[in-house]
């Protein structure tokens, strides 16, 4: 009789495995490493992946998860993969903010041909450096200027993205670049059509600072 329930009786699904980022989904939640080299709001904290957007290049595509936790703040990671793989995270900042990290004039140089600008970030306010102090770098160098793309609020892995120029390409935006000397840090420019600016505070950090992940089902 067991074998015959076993041959007629109704399979389980297959559990859904969950353990690396391009595997996750909206609903997933992962939780990162308690080490101190990561700011507050990454160190040791669970997050959930609240939203997947695509960025549409010429000849490639970037998937992003938009991520939230206690605080209620986004948090916004990429899996990346160039010479070797890597996470980026990237924690944006209001225009006030801009205003107190950099001297606004050596920020308009990096939307000037040929796009060469150099920063120094100004010394933070104890707020303002406890909150921010270890996303930003010592020092940014330009590393790219007014590259073109489409970014989609929809998960097109593995899709093509529309392309439908009647509204359905996504919104098209510049972007600027500047990294540290390390190569640690970042700082992200995105200008869209509607005029609208995002700027980003970004760490480069290791596949391993995930620690656990949690399929929603």
């Amino acid at each position: 009789m067991g074998f015959l329930r076993g041959l007629f009786g109704k399979k389980e699904a297959p559990k859904r495995v969950l353990d690396h980022p391009n595997k996750l989904l909206k609903g997933d939640m992962i939780t990162l490493d308690d080490s101190f080299a990561l700011p507050a709001q990454l160190r040791g904290q669970q997050l959930k992946v609240e939203a997947i957007h695509t960025y549409e290049y010429q000849r490639s595509q970037q998937c992003e998860f938009m991520l939230r936790g206690h605080s209620g703040k986004s948090i916004f990671m990429a899996y990346v993969v160039e010479d070797e793989a890597y996470l980026s995270f990237s924690y944006k900042i209001s225009r006030a903010v801009v205003e107190q990290l950099f001297d606004l004039d050596q920020f308009a140089d990096i939307f000037e041909e040929p796009g060469q600008a150099n920063l120094t970030p100004q010394a933070l306010s104890p707020e303002l450096s406890e909150e921010l102090g270890q996303w930003v770098a010592d020092d940014y160098h330009q590393v790219e200027y007014a590259g073109f793309g489409y970014f989609h609020r929809e998960d097109y892995r593995n899709l093509t993205p529309p392309q439908d120029d009647n509204g359905q390409r996504g919104e098209a935006f510049e972007s600027y670049s500047l990294v540290n000397a390390h190569e640690t840090h970042a700082l992200d420019i995105e200008v869209y059509e509607s005029g609208d600016t995002e700027v980003m505070l970004t760490l480069y950090r290791p596949l391993s600072d995930i620690r656990d992940y949690w399929p929603a089902s």
